[in-house]
């Protein structure tokens, strides 16, 4: 297996930190059955992968051993946006090189600069990968990666944008779902809710996104979060303000 260097991974500030400290502890709590994770949003521009990109690094540093899993196949930036390259200048291969038979798993899959973090990226966008998510190979790959791995956070399409999220958490044993602040209606959220049971994947929790902290707080780039139990919605919802902080409430 080759390594692959993520350069653009910037220090994040204490709240935000924390933040995500506090959902990497309280995923801990989900007890040793929950090993696939899928993180997905509603809508784009959710900040679904900054909030699994983040996880996985710290899951990565405490000794876990995780692998992420860009699953997110017709509008992955991931790989562009924290610049993920080879060591050796190579060519990357990922996620949809594997699914299409054009790669081995251990040719598109990558250690990191994180010890207990290796990751399959997606390096080429496909136009419709519902086959390609829906084939055995798939299954397969989730079934080896948990394996191997005692987590595996999968990174998927948008929720209300096209299906690929039900059937990658269909075969996933949760999920957390990413909401933007203040800009998603309770509406669309609690369809996404329905989506998640209808596939048979249990809802682990929100994370409420991008979230402005109070005077004299940080804010990066708008990015900050609150972690809610799965029973989130029903007795809290938007408010005038948002902190960067993050706390679990037990369903």
């Amino acid at each position: 297996m080759r390594t692959v260097k993520i350069e653009n991974m910037p220090e994040l500030p204490y709240a935000i930190e924390e933040a995500v400290n506090r959902l990497r502890i309280n995923i801990g709590f989900m007890g040793t059955d929950v090993r696939r994770i899928m993180v997905i949003s509603t809508m784009p521009d959710e900040g679904k992968s900054f909030v699994t990109i983040q996880l996985w690094r710290q899951l990565a540093e405490t000794g876990i051993s995780t692998v992420l899993l860009d699953a997110d196949m017709r509008k992955s930036v991931m790989s562009d946006k924290y610049q993920i390259t080879l060591e050796d200048n190579g060519t990357l291969k990922g996620t949809s090189q594997y699914l299409s038979g054009d790669s081995s798993l251990d040719d598109a899959l990558y250690h990191t600069q994180f010890e207990q973090g290796d990751i399959l990226p997606n390096t080429d966008n496909v136009v419709n990968p519902s086959r390609l998510l829906e084939s055995e190979r798939f299954a397969d790959m989730l079934n080896e990666m948990s394996e191997r791995y005692r987590y595996v956070l999968v990174d998927s399409a948008p929720l209300n944008i096209v299906s690929d999220g039900e059937r990658i958490g269909h075969l996933c044993d949760g999920a957390i779902l990413v909401v933007r602040a203040g800009i998603t209606p309770k509406g669309i959220v609690k369809n996404s809710v329905r989506q998640l049971e209808r596939a048979g994947c249990p809802l682990l929790g929100i994370v409420l996104n991008r979230v402005e902290s109070g005077k004299g707080g940080y804010y990066y780039k708008g990015y900050g979060s609150r972690y809610y139990g799965s029973k989130y919605y029903g007795n809290k919802y938007y408010g005038s303000k948002y902190y960067t902080d993050a706390y679990y409430k037990k369903s």
